[in-house]
């Protein structure tokens, strides 16, 4: 129930008054956003389902996923980023949303397989113990249910362009938002999600396009990369 990381989350809180702000260090975030919709939608469909967001942070995914008609839960552990998101709610009129401050861990152990879709986006790379967070969201999907992850590959080339030249040359992201060593090799994140009794159905790679400043979906998942997993039975 303890795995969180003080640091990071006060690190994210102190940064939530610019979650909405599309031209701020979460410019990135906004910009990916249609791209892991899509790709989510594409394969587990989203209106009528009940879909939780763990690590929704200011709720640019979850918000999403409810305008398009799912029914929403964003859970993360920054007080500052979910009253964020509250008031971003209000202001778009969204329904169907609901936000707590509650972990992954604790929610499965309420609300065991009582979601369609579970989503991960962006997350692990953020926790001391990514594996008990991905047993976290195989426990809160039901059976027949989806889970996605998003996170960042760890190899050379991640380090050149996510830390060294997404934080301190292009500057996209603030200088130390990342932590090489917290980067998840899609083999190590599929050998997780095995482990937790998930299959993995797809992986996925986002690319970066310095010159036309846009991000698309990729074959390469050297970098970032998207990973969809199902629960057996239903």
């Amino acid at each position: 129930m303890n795995n969180v990381d003080p640091q990071e989350v006060a690190k994210f809180g102190d940064q939530a008054h610019h979650w909405w702000d599309k031209d701020s260090q979460f410019r990135p975030l906004h910009e990916i956003n249609p791209l892991r919709m899509g790709w989510i939608e594409s394969l587990a469909g989203v209106r009528g389902q009940r879909i939780v967001d763990v690590g929704c942070g200011g709720g640019i995914l979850a918000e999403s996923l409810a305008a398009a008609g799912a029914i929403v839960t964003g859970i993360d552990l920054s007080a500052k980023a979910l009253s964020v998101a509250r008031l971003h709610m209000l202001e778009s009129g969204v329904e169907n949303l609901d936000y707590r401050e509650i972990s992954a861990e604790a929610l499965a152990a309420e609300q065991p397989g009582a979601f369609d879709i579970v989503s991960c986006m962006e997350m692990l790379e953020h926790v001391p113990d990514p594996a008990s967070t991905v047993r976290a969201c195989a426990a809160l999907a039901r059976p027949g249910g989806w889970v996605f992850f998003s996170t960042l590959n760890r190899n050379p080339k991640s380090f050149l362009l996510a830390i060294v030249g997404a934080e301190y040359l292009l500057k996209l992201l603030p200088a130390g938002t990342h932590d090489f060593a917290r980067f998840l090799r899609p083999s190590e994140l599929a050998r997780m999600a095995r482990a937790a009794d998930l299959s993995v159905f797809a992986t996925q790679g986002m690319g970066y396009n310095p010159l036309t400043q846009r991000y698309r979906l990729t074959p390469d998942t050297s970098v970032n990369y998207l990973l969809a997993c199902r629960k057996p039975g239903g």
